[in-house]
């Protein structure tokens, strides 16, 4: 599961401070507020990049986090600059490279438990990976490309990919 998880999960973060550098820099170059593109959203009722890459980085560090065994950290979310989302960032991936293969491989059939209020969401290790962190995660980043994309950040299909970043 380790091998399954952890690595593209740091993948896919470097691969979302990427993409909010390029859309940093494109407000730079317009000569307008970066943090303005931290509230743009898709639609109304959606909400704005800045929770979007909270929720993504929220994802994947509480899902290896449960998949260990172990207590996810927790992050306030109270970012209102692209230097903080990118310290955010690091600190997830500083979190996942702490974790271990042996401490998230053998979690197939690990009982997990989500509790959203009166609800509560019962997975297997595996069912929990597949069918919830990954969906929610790759939703939450696509969704942040999304939104700097329609606010005119040059991006590409390579960008949300990481193709062309240096590891």
């Amino acid at each position: 599961m380790y091998t399954a998880s952890v690595p593209g999960f740091i993948q896919g973060l470097q691969n979302l401070a990427h993409v909010l550098r390029k859309g940093e820099a494109h407000a730079q170059a317009h000569e307008y507020a970066p943090e303005a593109l931290l509230q743009a959203r898709l639609a109304p009722d959606m909400l704005p990049l800045v929770r979007q890459v909270q929720i993504a980085t929220d994802m994947v560090k509480n899902g290896a986090a449960r998949l260990a065994g172990i207590e996810p950290p927790a992050f306030a979310d109270d970012e209102t600059d692209f230097a903080q989302l990118y310290a955010r960032l690091d600190r997830a991936i500083a979190f996942l490279r702490s974790l271990s293969p042996e401490q998230v491989d053998g979690s197939e059939a690990r009982d997990i438990q989500l509790k959203f209020g009166p609800r509560t969401l019962e997975f297997k290790g595996q069912d929990y990976l597949v069918g919830f962190v990954y969906p929610n995660f790759y939703f939450h980043a696509s969704i942040a490309y999304a939104v700097l994309r329609k606010s005119g950040v040059r991006l590409g299909k390579l960008d949300y990919m990481g193709a062309d970043i240096e590891r």
